[in-house]
């Protein structure tokens, strides 16, 4: 899978548009659009922005690990993590630990 497959895909995922991605990514939608309508691979500055607004790392994006290890569940629960917003994942993460607490 290409650099721009790979964007696709983690657009995709998270139901983003192009102008959303390029928004939480803080760069301008001409720079995403001219990726695309160029074929061009992005810089590493401009992936690693990209990289930021999916909640990922340079190198979870480049990682071939694919998500088969993980069971249904698993990948239903990142799928829909990756659609949060900062804020909503340190809701989600306090809740969790209170969750586990409550175990003690």
């Amino acid at each position: 899978m290409d650099i721009l497959e790979k964007i696709t895909q983690l657009k995709n995922e998270r139901g983003w548009s192009s102008y959303k991605l390029a928004k939480n990514a803080n760069i301008p939608q001409s720079t995403l659009s001219n990726l695309y309508s160029r074929e061009n691979s992005p810089t590493i500055a401009t992936l690693s922005a990209l990289c930021d607004a999916f909640g990922i790392s340079l190198a979870q994006f480049f990682s071939d690990v694919t998500s088969s290890t993980l069971t249904e569940e698993q990948n239903e629960l990142l799928k829909n993590w990756s659609r949060l917003s900062q804020p909503q994942k340190d809701k989600v993460t306090a809740y969790i630990k209170g969750l586990l607490q409550e175990q003690l």
